[in-house]
């Protein structure tokens, strides 16, 4: 049996049509196939290869960690040097107020935590997200997402959780004395890049901060640069009370976090004692890569780049097809007429060696989130590439 028969055999199918592309290496930003056709990347893995595949510091720090130790002991026990660097790394780059993180496995078990974190800390049950939001896909994630299609299958989920409009002063008023914490991405990734009303945000910080309620930031996927500022609440001049990380905050390793004030986070270690715990979070390989590829942001100054690449996207994507753009840094939705229209373009786009993808509640739209490591000219070939296949969607 071939390699691709044996994935569809025994790999669990997310969907009756994956995209099934088998890759054999990646460097930089291409991926390679197993007859080395060569595929320009313009997803990163969903917003988690934000240095491009196989950056040496990346590999160099993995290499070196794994040859020191791997797993030791579940996570909170021993003092492991990668994950206290990695911490502290972290916090010298947030408000004072976000000083001590808890690291998971991936974004949605940091969304979990974060959950129990809220209802332990406030003493209060009931939560609000918003519609169009995506949190993950565990249980309680799933809890909170803002799309009725993608939770139904699953219920019961979690009580008292309501739905608010993003963007809609009227959901300020679902927040009350009982409410525990506010879920809210920074910018919503999946409904087709929606930023914030900076007004709007600053009235939802303010009402957590008067009813006592902790308002969350998820930047899971925004998180690390790709908005033009290291995180994205930076640029609406707010501060959460608790903040997500995932995708790119293990530099291609799994690893997640959510980070809080010490006197909140202490409330997970007692009372319960143990009241969150993991056996592989924070692993000191994933760490180690963490570690290095923010370093490597830092130190390489390609957030700095992101503006100038973001206008350069937006200046090229002109077409009779395209109803819009929205972006937000190097996070762009590319809208069609509809979602057979927007299949068409991507499957073409893959065809001819570019590779994108859609969004869970705007299939309508094309997703462009690459490495922020993608240059002025690769932009350009990208956006050719979508452009011919807009005109093959045209010409029916």
């Amino acid at each position: 049996m071939t390699n691709r028969q044996l994935f569809m055999q025994h790999v669990a199918q997310t969907s009756d049509a994956p995209m099934g592309l088998e890759i054999v290496r990646a460097e930089g930003m291409y991926l390679y196939d197993a007859e080395d056709k060569q595929y320009l990347d313009l997803i990163g893995g969903i917003s988690v290869c934000n240095l491009g595949h196989g950056h040496p510091g990346i590999t160099e720090a993995i290499r070196d960690q794994a040859g020191r130790y791997l797993h030791l002991m579940v996570y909170g026990e021993f003092v492991q040097s990668p994950q206290v660097k990695y911490a502290r790394l972290l916090t010298e780059q947030l408000p004072a107020s976000l000083n001590c993180m808890y690291f998971t496995n991936s974004g949605a078990e940091a969304v979990e935590g974060a959950m129990k974190l809220a209802k332990r800390y406030t003493g209060r049950r009931e939560i609000v997200a918003f519609r169009d939001s995506y949190h993950g896909s565990t249980q309680g994630a799933l809890s909170i997402l803002g799309d009725e299609y993608w939770r139904n299958a699953y219920r019961p989920l979690l009580p008292g959780i309501s739905h608010e409009r993003y963007n809609d002063p009227a959901a300020l008023e679902r927040i009350t004395g009982q409410t525990a914490c506010v879920f809210a991405e920074t910018i919503q990734a999946e409904a087709g890049v929606i930023a914030p009303q900076r007004e709007w945000l600053h009235a939802l910080r303010r009402r957590c901060s008067e009813t006592g309620t902790l308002l969350i930031l998820d930047e899971i996927q925004c998180g690390f640069g790709r908005n033009g500022t290291l995180w994205a609440f930076e640029q609406y001049g707010i501060v959460p009370d608790v903040l997500l990380l995932g995708k790119a905050l293990g530099g291609g390793m799994p690893l997640g976090a959510f980070i809080a004030g010490r006197e909140i986070m202490q409330s997970l270690s007692a009372q319960p004692v143990l009241g969150h715990i993991t056996t592989f979070g924070g692993h000191p390989v994933c760490c180690a890569a963490g570690a290095a590829a923010l370093e490597a942001l830092l130190r390489e100054g390609w957030i700095a780049q992101i503006a100038g690449k973001e206008q350069l996207f937006r200046s090229l994507l002109a077409h009779p097809a395209i109803k819009a753009v929205r972006s937000r840094g190097l996070m762009l939705a590319v809208e069609f007429d509809s979602a057979e229209i927007n299949r068409q373009v991507i499957g073409s786009c893959i065809a001819q060696g570019v590779l994108t993808d859609w969004f869970l509640f705007a299939p309508q739209c094309l997703r462009i989130v690459p490495p922020l490591i993608i240059t002025e000219q690769q932009i350009r070939e990208a956006c050719a590439v979508i452009l011919r296949a807009a005109d093959e969607a045209a010409q029916g």
